[in-house]
């Protein structure tokens, strides 16, 4: 693989997603709903993931086109910026007649590999898209065999700024069903997300479980937990509902667990469990 002669304009990188959902539409049986593919690479190590939502609102996987996957790969090499690399990750989803949505990750987040690449792939990742010195995060060092530099603490929140929670659902329907509208996860996420979720320190607990409200039977079932992260406190039902009904949890949740590349704290300081505990119950501080 050669490093690329030179960026791609924005024009030509709005051309190649066009020609990516062109070739992924080509692929699929008429009355598709959504196309979502995730594209993750790391030197030659490549994993791409196709998720079809089928007429009946159902989501499929399928193996990409190998020449979507080509195309990915030419989009990602003419992204390079010199001195500062280019995306690992991306996510293209594509709705029947409308624009297609490109969230290209940034040089510095390791995407959720399903098997994680050899160090030669970090090392070519390198090799083929060279970076500064300062811009090659902890991360891609300790996996590519170079040196790591101690991690920079985590920084606390600002004074204006509070511990967010999540929403559980999106509302209820007219028979007081709870409804869901968010995209869902990737096949490889989802383990990685719920480790997340339950790996994070408890601030509040009860002994007893809730009711489920997907299946109403179970009424002992919903763990009556909070944990925490420092910045998000949610409901032990988030990891619960992803768990055993495939309930994406809400997406500016799952956007920070992958900025924070699915590393959990183990403990978070008395300030921030305040703040969280806060949060949660709706007391000011």
């Amino acid at each position: 693989m050669s490093q690329p002669r030179g960026p791609l304009r924005p024009e030509q990188q709005h051309e190649l997603v066009r020609q990516i959902g062109a070739v992924l539409t080509g692929q699929v049986p008429p009355g598709w709903r959504q196309l979502r593919v995730e594209y993750r690479a790391a030197g030659r190590h490549i994993e791409a993931d196709l998720l079809v939502t089928a007429p009946d609102g159902l989501p499929r996987t399928l193996p990409p086109h190998p020449e979507a996957v080509r195309l990915l790969g030419v989009l990602r090499a003419g992204m390079y910026q010199p001195g500062l690399g280019t995306w690992l990750g991306a996510v293209l989803v594509f709705d029947p007649g409308g624009p297609a949505d490109a969230d290209f990750g940034r040089p510095d987040l390791e995407p959720p590999f399903r098997h994680q690449p050899p160090p030669i792939g970090f090392q070519d990742e390198l090799r083929f898209f060279p970076r500064a010195d300062e811009q090659i995060p902890g991360w891609l060092r300790e996996r590519a065999g170079l040196p790591t530099p101690a991690p920079a603490p985590q920084p606390l929140l600002g004074p204006d700024e509070k511990v967010r929670t999540p929403r559980v659902h999106d509302g209820l329907d007219a028979s007081g069903r709870p409804l869901i509208r968010r995209p869902p996860l990737v096949p490889a996420e989802i383990e990685r997300v719920l480790a997340y979720l339950e790996a994070a320190p408890v601030i509040l607990a009860s002994r007893s479980n809730g009711a489920d409200v997907f299946a109403p039977e179970r009424t002992d079932a919903v763990p009556m937990n909070f944990r925490t992260d420092g910045a998000w406190a949610w409901p032990g039902a988030v990891g619960y509902y992803l768990r055993e009904h495939g309930v994406p949890p809400d997406p500016d949740l799952v956007a920070h667990i992958r900025a924070r590349r699915f590393a959990a704290p183990s403990e978070v300081s008395a300030e921030a469990t305040v703040l969280a505990l806060a949060a949660i119950t709706g007391e000011r501080q």
